[in-house]
């Protein structure tokens, strides 16, 4: 095999493919990066068997061929050479030479058909979505995902196509998250639970360009995302997620209405007396016309008012600080609705449109 392309083309391909190699692995041939140039176009790819990724780059091929290098040595020599053509050429012992100007690298590599090749997925149930709708789904529901991997299903997202409405729900085991996008068609019913991990991925490699599109393909096992020369395959998680909607009432006793940036900061300074190992709530006091936001640690105390509008019952309440930061700094509103029913019960934030819902359990204080 011979190709040649430029450093910053061969470059953003391996960034791209990177993300699929495996920091740990029984099968050393996972921790490399397929350059397979057989036909026409030089294709670059990796996959851990749960996480595929496949990129096609710009470059010449001088000669056909096939042939796996170890990932992480391959980027960081790529990275470190000057930005100029790099000709890539096997030898019949599977050893690659890397030369870019006056610097050339000789290390040993694979044979290509030894490389877990990505599985086939027939393209007959998608949807169509535009990167930024994409990017900006995974942004507002990702920080709910649970870590528990003894939980599998809160480790990934529910994604739900009903006619032209695609809904995406994370949780874990103190919040939800739910964000609804308009597609442009009308597409066949679908309920799938894809891993987060997949999700942060793609989120990390597409634009978020408000033109450019993803084709979204899925299977029993599996989905598929293609978009830019790159196709990024990754297993399901198996099992039926959690029944959300009997928490989604519209039903409160206390409604208000707030400034979204004033709240955020506000919290945001209280999480100054939040230490570890020693986790208060913050606590909001509910009365007409204000709240009283307060916390009080170890290190001190703090106590701040902010002017709402009102509906319904007083209340006092705990949360978690983070939990609701991590809800406001995803809402783009610059006012926000929450509703509660009692101080047990989970605090709910959410548009008028339900194009966003956000559900936060309290706390004790």
């Amino acid at each position: 095999m011979k190709i040649v392309c430029t450093k910053s083309e061969l470059l953003k391909g391996v960034n791209i493919t990177l993300r699929a190699v495996p920091v740990r692995t029984t099968m050393t041939i996972l921790e490399c990066i397929l350059i397979d140039a057989t036909e026409l176009d030089i294709k670059l790819t990796a996959n851990d068997m749960e996480l595929g990724i496949e990129t096609t780059i710009e470059g010449d091929i001088i000669e056909k061929g096939k042939i796996a290098i170890e990932a992480k040595f391959f980027a960081d020599i790529i990275r470190k050479l000057p930005d100029s053509e790099i000709t890539i050429e096997t030898d019949s012992n599977f050893n690659a030479s890397i030369t870019c100007e006056k610097s050339v690298f000789n290390i040993p590599a694979r044979d290509g058909e030894d490389f877990s090749y990505l599985p086939y997925i027939e393209k007959n149930n998608m949807i169509t979505i535009s990167q930024f709708d994409l990017k900006e789904l995974i942004r507002q529901t990702i920080f709910s995902i649970g870590d528990n991997e003894s939980n599998l299903i809160m480790t990934g997202e529910l994604f739900e196509v009903t006619e032209d409405n695609l809904k995406v729900v994370s949780l874990d085991r103190y919040r939800v998250s739910i964000r609804n996008v308009k597609l442009n068609n009308i597409y066949n019913d679908i309920k799938v639970i894809v891993p987060g991990k997949t999700l942060n991925e793609i989120s990390k490699i597409i634009t978020g360009d408000a033109e450019s599109m993803v084709d979204v393909y899925f299977s029993d096992n599996h989905i598929l995302f293609e978009f830019d020369k790159t196709i990024v395959i990754s297993r399901l998680i198996e099992g039926e997620f959690f029944k959300i909607n009997q928490m989604l009432s519209k039903d409160y006793e206390t409604k208000i209405t707030i400034n979204k940036r004033e709240l955020l900061d506000c919290i945001d300074r209280a999480t100054l007396f939040v230490k570890e190992g020693n986790k208060k709530p913050v606590i909001f006091d509910i009365e007409d016309g204000s709240v009283k936001i307060n916390i009080t640690s170890t290190v001190g105390k703090m106590n701040e008012e902010i002017d709402i509008e009102k509906e319904g019952s007083d209340i006092k309440i705990g949360f978690n600080p983070k939990f609701v930061i991590d809800a406001l700094r995803v809402i783009d509103d610059e006012t926000i609705s929450m509703t509660f029913m009692n101080a047990k019960s989970p605090c709910t934030i959410r548009d008028k449109d339900n194009r966003y819902i956000y559900l936060i359990l309290p706390v004790n204080y």
